[in-house]
């Protein structure tokens, strides 16, 4: 496929109030691209929409305000935008949500809340506008993965579960879809300095202390501009790469879980019991 181009085409963002999707708004905005931008928090979202405006008064901006976890509300805001835009270039599901906790631990409607948001979202949205794409020469879809849609460790049994299945379900459109001419990049974000781990729920049989300490742990990995990720997403949507993996904190556990696929929790443990070392010490 040729390059994508960016200008004067319309590209869709869920997840669009802040972190990796708002920067993606703004680099979209940059190379000429037409916006339409969902999110559940409607003052961010809307925060983020007059920025790209004061910076870009040439394009179209619109916002929706919607919760993908509501599956009637998620196809009515798809058929509103399928409407408003026959043509669609560039969709990107970058919406997602965590949820703390091993699954013993947390109950099966917290478990669905990450899967219907993570993932059914991702494949409803996809449905719906896909004849859209379709019918825009040149076209692209980009679904978010994860580290995580890479490795599986402990305490992330939904977070996971949701984004292997987006990795799956894209790999799987990338090769049905390619004919068509429709491009498809999967992405795996490593340590990305975004609010999903600060806004994660916590399982309701999660002990707070115990959640909190690996919490920290973990935002001390999150080193990653937003804005540089976007930037990754974006030269690697344009060159129609089919895989974008951001950071060494993604690349190296790619490479882990390919030479030790069955083992490579061990590594993981240790790397765990490293971390924690020096807070029990001090305690």
């Amino acid at each position: 496929m040729r390059d994508l181009v960016f200008t004067d085409g319309t590209a869709v963002v869920t997840g669009a109030a802040g972190g990796i999707g708002a920067a993606l708004a703004h680099g979209l905005a940059r190379r000429g691209s037409h916006l339409v931008l969902l999110d559940r928090d409607g003052d961010r979202l809307a925060e983020v929409a007059a920025a790209v405006r004061a910076a870009h008064p040439a394009l179209r901006v619109d916002t929706h305000v919607v919760d993908l976890a509501d599956a009637g509300a998620t196809a009515r805001v798809a058929e509103t935008v399928r409407a408003a835009y026959p043509g669609i270039r560039l969709l990107v599901n970058n919406a997602g949500v965590a949820l703390g906790g091993r699954f013993d631990e947390v109950t099966l409607e917290e478990f669905s809340w990450v899967i219907d948001i993570n993932f059914r979202a991702v494949v409803q949205l996809t449905h719906a506008l896909l004849p859209t794409l379709k019918a825009e020469p040149g076209s692209h879809l980009v679904n978010i993965s994860s580290l995580f849609g890479l490795i599986a460790p402990p305490g992330q049994a939904a977070y996971s579960a949701s984004k292997f299945a987006v990795r799956g379900f894209t790999e799987a459109l990338r090769h049905e879809l390619g004919p068509d001419g429709v491009g498809v990049t999967c992405v795996h974000p490593g340590g990305i300095r975004t609010r999903i781990a600060a806004s994660a729920r916590i399982g309701s049989g999660v002990d707070p202390d115990e959640y909190e300490a690996g919490r920290r742990r973990f935002e001390k990995l999150l080193t990653i501009d937003p804005a540089r990720a976007a930037e990754v997403i974006l030269d690697g949507v344009r060159r129609r790469r089919g895989r974008v993996l951001i950071g060494w904190s993604a690349t190296l556990p790619d490479l882990m879980a390919r030479i030790l696929p069955a083992s490579y929790g061990r590594l993981l443990a240790l790397g765990d019991r490293r971390s924690a070392a020096p807070r029990r010490e001090r305690a």
